[in-house]
């Protein structure tokens, strides 16, 4: 197997180092830890990004591949409409005594473009949007309890789940995830249950309904919902008076220009959008009925920040961009080219893996006791070739035909590389560090 060796990543790995010594974790994303992908290796830092390339600190040039800004930068990093919105906010000022009119102009176009909603509330960022979602539906309702599915962030509404049993997230995206802090008091508050599987909100429903504030939950996620089985939920939160809130902060934009539970015919009363609703800058939107939504007044909800000018601009201008181009349909061909290669290349290669989720948000993995370190082994392989790659691929509208067929040309010859060394039991002396961490781990 042929490898393009990177130059050295000594800043990088030394900027890892002071982010451990002055940030608990290292950074402010799990899903961004370098420790994540392959420790030592990961550069975990850039100096610049632009479209489909980043560059690290000590000026290797990558092609990402992988996360995307854990799925914000949904048009491509730096993309020149976007940032020009931007940089003509920053020249009016980006904040005043006074309120911006492109609040109004965001809320009219959400409105238009999911005709179910009326009104909306903003913030800056998808986990304490959900928490501002949960917090009307309980003023609304009056009552406490949450069903949920699904990963919904990081606030104590939602890691309270965890507080009777550490494994209840546990098949919610991110296992191992600790409660420390999170009032004991809320133990019963939420409720899990499983995507696809109506007997568990059934059951909630049945056993819970006169204390159930409202359902949450992402429309889609890695799997289509079986036939009828949104509109059974739907049906379900309507007889016990439930708010049904719809978190499309990851699976909105990616199928359509909204949020994708308008393919399903299936409207809530709350939906959930940040991360690609403005590319990367900080944005956060709860969409939602008029009846359900003005329950916010009876309630105190409220932030400075939530009345910055740079979140409601850049969302226009990614959402106008992403209508006139049709940019999920870019999404979606890329997303099938990259599963097919994916499996073709671990054909090839005599590998078992395990490949799911739509096409814009696709993740595979190994069929193999020896899954993670032949994960770590696959993104070592990769870096060495100039790609940011992982077990996921988000994609972007700005990678395209020639990005995909050079990294399918890479996984092809990497997979060959990783399938050698597991016949010949060579994985663990392959790797120049660590095994990738799966979850949550606290680092030291």
């Amino acid at each position: 197997m042929s490898l393009v060796q990177p130059k050295s990543i000594t800043k990088s790995i030394e900027m890892q180092k002071r982010a451990r010594a002055r940030i608990p974790g290292g950074t402010q994303l799990l899903s961004k830890r370098p420790e994540m992908f392959a420790p030592g290796q990961w550069p975990g830092y850039y100096s610049k990004a632009k479209g489909a390339e980043v560059w690290d600190l000590d000026d290797n040039k990558y092609i990402d591949m992988s996360i995307s800004g854990i799925g914000a930068n949904i048009l491509g990093f730096a993309d020149t409409d976007v940032d020009e919105a931007a940089h003509k906010c920053i020249e009016h000022g980006t904040s005043s005594s006074l309120n911006c009119p492109e609040e109004i102009e965001l809320a009219d176009l959400m409105c238009e473009i999911h005709d179910w909603a009326d009104m909306v509330r903003y913030a800056r960022s998808g986990g304490e949007s959900m928490a501002i979602a949960v917090r009307i539906a309980r003023a609304h309702t009056g009552k406490d309890k949450i069903a949920f599915c699904g990963y919904h962030g990081w606030h104590d509404w939602y890691l309270a789940a965890n507080l009777s049993t550490d494994e209840a997230l546990n098949a919610h995206l991110l296992p191992g995830l600790k409660p420390a802090g999170v009032p004991q008091n809320l133990v019963g508050s939420v409720i899990p249950f499983r995507y696809n599987q109506y007997g568990d909100i059934e059951k909630i429903v049945k056993d819970h309904g006169h204390e159930l504030a409202a359902i949450v939950m992402e429309p889609i996620r890695s799997e289509n919902p079986s036939p009828g089985y949104l509109q059974r939920i739907r049906e379900l939160a309507n007889d016990s008076g439930a708010v049904l809130i719809f978190d499309e902060i990851t699976s909105g934009f990616r199928l359509n220009s909204g949020g994708a539970h308008l393919l399903f015919a299936v409207n809530p009363d709350l939906a959930i959008f940040a991360k690609a609703v403005s590319n990367g800058y900080s944005m956060g939107v709860i969409l939602g009925r008029e009846h359900v939504m003005q329950s916010a007044q009876n309630t105190f909800i409220s932030s400075t920040s939530w009345t910055e000018r740079l979140g409601p601009v850049t969302a226009l201008a990614t959402i106008r961009k992403h209508r006139r181009l049709d940019v999920s349909s870019h999404l979606i061909k890329i997303g099938k080219q990259i599963q097919n290669g994916w499996e073709v290349a671990a054909e090839n290669a005599n590998l078992g893996i395990h490949v799911s989720g739509i096409p814009p948000l696709s993740h595979f993995s190994f069929n193999d006791d020896d899954d993670l370190s032949m994960m770590t082994l696959y993104t070592q392989f990769m870096l060495e070739k100039g790609f940011l790659a992982s077990g996921r691929f988000y994609a972007t509208y700005a990678q395209k035909d020639h990005h995909v067929k050079s990294f399918l040309a890479a996984v092809k010859e990497v997979f060959m590389g990783i399938s050698t060394a597991r016949k010949n039991n060579k994985i663990m002396d392959l790797l120049k560090g660590p095994v990738a961490h799966q979850g949550f781990r606290r680092l030291a």
